[in-house]
């Protein structure tokens, strides 16, 4: 690769990482520890507060597939120009909302365009990176999606609320900055022509048709719809079942950023690694288990055996999406050309999990506070189950356009 383009493919980077950080992972995690707050202004019950954790991975199901097709057609550039600017406007639309039914709309509107947004910067690194370093630019994608969930449950309540005058203010101030990070990227950098001729074009019909036929697609779609279904679901309830015990809010937030924390820390160590082995199958399961068993372990634990679950949750939870999303582009018959299809498809499987754990889960609080968490744990181990089932794995290798 030219010295210019190793240069070009840095800043790339380093722009997807901020716009998962900033449109992305803070205000949602914001919106978690914000959810007291928005319950008592709102008068919302703790099901009506699930449905609003859960309810823009509806929209999901079908825009994560249609974002994934149309990232392969027009280039994920463009994609990412018009949704980092509408991401940031909905996100902050959210602060102007009056009851249930207004939180709602807006949240599905803003649900409809983030697929966009992460699918779409998973491409772009697939496009600029070489197979030799695609896990380490998923890790550092993962990382920055780790530190802004991260920022967004340690700061969003406790500090910038009283700051600026509550929720509102808070999800408003979010969606600027995230709507401005649409200008980098219009003037981001094109991929070289050569790049584009080393790919393959294909139609959004055929690859549509290509990818739903891949066993092995499915298998990791189902896969992520029983892990993300559980951590969603977790990172949405443990703040409120944590003040509801008795902890104060700081502690309650605290553990949350405990587990995006320690997410954080080894989510790069653990995707390095992933490039140097042979499977990358054996380190997704071992993730997937650690999640399994810290959800499971939530469900029982109390005093510091919580912070031993949170942990246990979290040192693999965004590892887990940085080798997720490389298998993804990896599995036999995917590839550059069917990337976005392909990642689009296995996110809507997911977005199903996504939309029906939290408001699931939430319920069952009504029999004992930590009930919720047997089900996310029964649901993490149907995605382990997936897991063990895929074969598609292409060994020591990974589609790239040019090294």
């Amino acid at each position: 690769m030219p010295e210019q383009e190793n240069k070009y493919k840095w800043y790339v980077l380093t722009l997807s990482i901020l716009t998962n950080m900033l449109v992305v992972a803070i205000p949602s995690m914001g919106l978690s520890v914000l959810a007291k707050e928005i319950a008592t202004d709102l008068g919302l019950s703790l099901v009506e507060i699930g449905v609003i954790w859960g309810i823009s991975a509806l929209p999901a199901i079908v825009t994560s597939l249609l974002s994934g097709v149309v990232g392969d057609k027009v280039g994920p550039k463009r994609v990412l120009v018009v949704g980092s600017l509408l991401g940031g406007l909905l996100g902050a639309a959210r602060g102007f909302a009056v009851d249930l039914f207004s939180l709602t709309i807006m949240t599905i509107l803003l649900g409809i365009l983030i697929p966009f947004i992460t699918i779409n910067n998973v491409k772009t690194v697939g496009q600029w990176f070489p197979p030799r370093q695609l896990g380490l630019a998923n890790g550092l994608i993962s990382m920055g999606m780790a530190f802004g969930f991260l920022l967004g449950s340690l700061l969003s309540a406790t500090y910038f609320s009283p700051l600026l005058g509550g929720w509102r203010n808070v999800l408003i101030a979010y969606g600027i900055v995230g709507a401005l990070l649409s200008i980098p990227w219009y003037f981001s950098p094109n991929l070289p022509l050569h790049h584009h001729a080393a790919g393959q074009t294909v139609s959004m019909r055929k690859a549509v048709l290509h990818v739903v036929r891949l066993k092995n697609v499915w298998l990791l779609g189902l896969t992520l719809f029983g892990i993300s279904g559980s951590v969603q679901s977790v990172l949405g309830y443990l703040p409120t079942y944590l003040r509801d015990i008795g902890w104060d809010a700081i502690q309650a937030d605290g553990a949350l950023s405990a587990f995006h924390t320690v997410s954080m820390l080894c989510v790069m160590p653990v995707a390095i690694w992933s490039d140097r082995l042979s499977s990358r199958k054996r380190l997704l399961l071992t993730a997937a288990l650690m999640v399994t068993l810290g959800t499971g372990l939530l469900s029982v634990a109390s005093g510091a055996w919580i912070w031993v679950a949170v942990l246990i949750a979290g040192f693999v939870r965004d590892a887990f999406m940085a080798i997720y999303m490389t298998m993804v582009i990896e599995t036999d018959g995917v590839g550059l050309a069917y990337a976005g299809t392909a990642t689009g498809f296995a996110m809507s499987i997911s977005g199903v999990g996504n939309f029906i754990a939290p408001p699931l889960g939430n319920s069952l609080a009504s029999f004992f506070p930590s009930a919720p968490f047997i089900l996310w744990a029964g649901l993490a181990v149907f995605g382990v189950i997936c897991l063990l089932l895929y074969k598609g794995e292409k060994t020591n290798q990974a589609p790239a356009l040019a090294k």
